[in-house]
């Protein structure tokens, strides 16, 4: 049976369904074994091992690059739109960039080991609370292939064992990738089996590894919403949740014009298809009819729909209507929705009644309004006079990221190498009993 030709939807026979059951649980064994090697690994073996992996990338670039054109003739065969093929799309730049981030997270302080506090008791006893790796994490993502590699080198670099299971779209370019990094592995002296990719594009691989609890410890999903969902429904694993990217800018009375210009101009279109680019730009009803105008201009310019509320659309004219709909809905495209609230207050009701709880931007000259946004609006990411395309974990200085957690449980935001670390308490005694 060929696994990577099985198509997602139909029917299979109970043999075929055995074969990938079985097929899951060899790959989660084998996972739990390469993480117990990582977890004693070295900082110097790990870098050494990213540093490989990163030469191995430029080595290899015309092979990726042919696997990935695969991957886009497939894409363009099917009609993804623009937006979803410039997500799966990679040239040398991106490629180099991907490379480049291996050698950052190399570069990153080993968050494994470190003491995170440590004290004292009256009777003697010494607490320290140490940082330790989670173990095995299953990263689901769509059509990223970046996300192979940043997921793959940030596991590595906090002693987890990866298990990646990427979008059909990427199979052939992500495979490529997994290539490379295992070349990595092997010159470190670093099990292979410490990043795995998945074998078919299969879906029944997906729900097999969300019930795998005695070889996964942490499930990471990145995608869209019924993606998500899923994984939240059925994991018995637990799960770092990397929801939709609603994510808005709110121009206050306060706002510079020219950086309200430039802010909401770069939020939406600098790319699109990224989850930290604004999909709704919020305006105070005090200062609209002088600061939406330029910006819608600037937005149009650009090549920016504008879908906007009936007070919009009064103030700058080509708007299309805004439906109900359009306030909860992630576009990934050139598509912005537009509404005028009642100051900040009213811009931070509608943020945390449509948002996911991602990335929202405030921009204002004004400190008091500054930090009532930032300290009321209920999201991961809070920003003040910058744009939402911050959200990234290379720009936190994480190196790279493998989501942004939307959730409250564990990691929030970014998620890098030390948010996929535990940990553990080291007791030293002299010899105390307890009373």
């Amino acid at each position: 049976m060929s696994l990577v030709d099985d198509k997602p939807g139909l029917s299979r026979a109970p043999a075929a369904q055995t074969d990938i059951d079985a097929m899951m649980l060899e790959i989660g064994r084998r996972a739990r074994a390469a993480a117990a090697v990582l977890a004693l690994a070295s900082s110097e073996q790990k870098d050494k091992a990213l540093h490989a992996a990163a030469a191995a990338l430029r080595a290899d670039t015309p092979a990726i690059l042919a696997a990935n054109a695969k991957d886009i003739a497939a894409a363009r065969e099917k009609g993804l739109r623009d937006s979803l093929v410039d997500r799966l799309l990679l040239d040398a730049g991106r490629l180099e960039g991907i490379a480049a981030g291996l050698e950052v997270v190399a570069g990153l302080p080993d968050p494994v080991g470190a003491t995170m506090a440590a004290w004292e008791r009256p009777n003697g006893l010494k607490f320290e609370r140490r940082r330790v790796p989670l173990g095995v994490i299953g990263i689901i993502y769509e059509s990223r292939p970046n996300v192979t590699a940043d997921a793959g080198s940030l596991c590595l670099k906090a002693g987890n064992a990866a298990i990646l299971r990427g979008g059909s779209e990427s199979y052939h370019s992500s495979t490529a990738i997994v290539a490379a990094l295992h070349k990595g592995l092997r010159e470190a002296g670093l099990p292979e089996d410490a990043i795995q990719s998945v074998p078919t594009t299969d879906r029944a691989a997906v729900g097999k590894l969300l019930t795998m609890p005695q070889y996964v410890d942490v499930i990471v999903p990145r995608g869209g919403r019924s993606l998500i969902e899923r994984v939240q429904n059925e994991s018995r694993v637990p799960v770092f949740a990397h929801l939709d990217g609603l994510c808005h800018v709110y121009l206050d009375a306060g706002a510079d014009r020219d950086k309200a210009v430039a802010i909401a101009v770069n939020a939406k279109m600098r790319r699109t298809s990224v989850c930290g680019a604004a999909e709704t730009l919020l305006v105070d009803r005090a200062v609209a009819a002088e600061l939406l105008p330029p910006v819608a201009e600037a937005l149009r310019a650009a090549g920016c729909i504008l879908r906007g509320d009936a007070a919009a659309r009064a103030i700058a004219t080509g708007m299309d209507p805004a439906s109900e709909a359009d306030w909860d809905t992630e576009y990934l495209d050139a598509i912005l929705s537009v509404a005028v609230v009642d100051g900040v207050a009213g811009a931070i009701e509608h943020i945390n009644r449509h948002g996911s709880h991602h990335t929202d931007s405030i921009v204002t000259e004004d400190a008091a309004a500054a930090e009532r946004f930032l300290s009321e609006v209920d999201s991961a990411i809070v920003l003040h006079n910058a744009s939402t395309q911050f959200a990234d974990g290379g720009e936190f200085g994480f190196g790279a990221e493998i989501g942004i957690s939307t959730g409250r449980m564990h990691a929030r935001g970014p998620v890098g190498a030390e948010q996929l670390t535990s940990f553990k308490y080291l007791v030293r005694g002299t010899g105390q009993t307890r009373p």
